[in-house]
């Protein structure tokens, strides 16, 4: 090692960075880790925390509606945007604050700055033009949003913006079909704007099964948000009161904010990938092997900026498995498949496994198990809305291949139903599971209305 002054030196401050950074230094390894904006990266500054946090906020407007079938009176409740906001930013501060102690308390050093890659082991501090040069290079930059580049589009906010908002929009237009436009047209209609969702595709979510979509999006349009698909924003205008997004389906939409949630953008370009010879994907990511190396041996990446699964906890994983493999003589790396995921609409998406599409695609006989049902709380409170549930079952192993739920706790049931399906559990498990009752969640263990594949 005296040819290095460190031994891991990690590019982005992010939640999978600092995992990699910190079970390093803790194994031992020399590590320093550069963040040019602040520590926590997209997950803890502007995405699934503060997100989550103004889902909580939104979900109490129909929380003070269906408390009227209870025999409660909510009398003056009111909303104040800018309250939601400054109290979001000071748990974003605390959150930060704690990533700096978890780091630095672990032996690694921080450095505000960025920096750019100049070779297979050096790195240069732009804020210093200090050189250092480290046996490896973890890469974990993320990504950004996508751009559509249309007229206009500096009019536009995307979800970086949409946490510092001045006041809450009365009427936002929303580009987009994926989990962030869709967690966004929901929240921002729970809270009390008039929401357009404009989708290029003839269905939202894509990738996930198509019963939830169709299921997601029906709930969408009875609490009032207006979803356009085969559409899409060809040019935004500024007008003195307000905005106005020319369709292409040629209608023009005023509204106080539009918004662009069209996708991410692995973060690669102007860190030096290209001089120190690591190759990209057609996506322009990251290309890696299953063990998060790079074209270039000593240099590894994780996360977003690989653009494998883009969400937090595999970041996470992927840098540990990254340190331990390196650094703690414990080779390991992590598998994609069954990973669990939550969409925080309104109803809420959880989901693990194969789609029934999916699993067709791959040539599975399938048996499909599938309930549409009121949830107990709707009973009272009188709230139009429905569960959906379904399993995607392999007819020969009766093996459960896909876990698919919409509503209320949907994310905090596939949690738990991700385990049985990561053990590769039948239907007959499930079946054999007592069920808990009064619960929605019972109904993964009670279900037996086969439908037609």
């Amino acid at each position: 090692m005296a040819d290095f002054d460190l031994d891991l030196f990690v590019i982005g401050g992010g939640s999978g960075g600092v995992r990699a950074a910190r079970i390093a230094a803790n194994l031992g390894a020399r590590v320093a880790i550069a963040e040019e904006y602040r520590m926590g990266g997209t997950c803890v500054i502007r995405g699934c925390v503060p997100k989550k946090l103004l889902v909580y906020a939104s979900r109490f407007a129909h929380e003070f509606e269906d408390a009227a079938g209870f025999g409660w009176t909510v009398e003056g409740a009111k909303f104040d945007w800018p309250t939601l906001i400054a109290n979001k930013d000071k748990e974003i501060a605390r959150l930060e604050a704690a990533y700096r102690k978890n780091v630095s308390g672990a032996g690694a050093e921080i450095i505000d700055s960025r920096v750019v890659i100049e070779d297979a082991h050096t790195v240069r501090v732009l804020k210093t033009g200090v050189r250092l040069r480290a046996k490896y290079i973890l890469v974990a930059t993320g990504g950004h949003p996508s751009s559509l580049n249309i007229p206009g589009e500096e009019l536009s906010i995307t979800s970086n913006e949409a946490f510092h908002l001045e006041e809450l929009p009365r009427r936002i237009v929303i580009q987009g079909g994926g989990y962030i436009a869709v967690e966004f047209a929901c929240l921002f209609s729970a809270l009390g704007s008039k929401v357009t969702l404009v989708h290029r595709g003839d269905e939202i979510l894509r990738g996930f099964d198509d019963d939830i979509r169709a299921h997601v999006r029906g709930e969408m349009v009875a609490r009032g948000i207006d979803v356009r698909l085969n559409d899409t924003i060809k040019k935004i205008e500024a007008h003195k009161t307000h905005r106005c997004a020319f369709l292409s389906d040629g209608a023009a939409i005023e509204a106080d904010q539009v918004m662009l949630a069209v996708g991410r953008t692995p973060n690669t370009k102007n860190i030096g990938l290209e001089a120190a010879g690591v190759k990209l994907n057609a996506s322009g990511a990251i290309a890696v092997d299953e063990t998060s190396r790079s074209s270039v041996p000593s240099i590894y990446a994780i996360g977003d900026v690989t653009a494998r699964l883009p969400l937090t906890p595999v970041a996470i994983r992927e840098g540990h498995a990254v340190a331990d493999s390196l650094f703690g003589n414990n080779p390991w790396h992590l598998d994609h498949t069954n990973v669990p995921s939550a969409v925080f609409s309104e109803p809420e998406i959880g989901t693990v496994g194969f789609s029934e599409a999916a699993a067709k695609a791959a040539g599975k006989p399938l048996d499909i198990y599938r309930t549409r049902f009121k949830p107990m709380k709707a009973t009272l409170s009188g709230r139009d809305t429905a569960i959906l549930m379904k399993l995607v079952v392999e007819q020969k192993t009766e093996k459960v291949l896909g876990v698919h739920i919409v509503g209320e706790g949907a994310a905090e049931m596939v949690q738990m139903a991700a385990i049985a399906v990561k053990m590769g559990a039948t239907k007959r498990d499930f079946d054999n599971t007592v069920a808990l009752h009064p619960t929605a969640a019972e109904e993964l263990v009670t279900l037996r209305n086969k439908v037609k594949s």
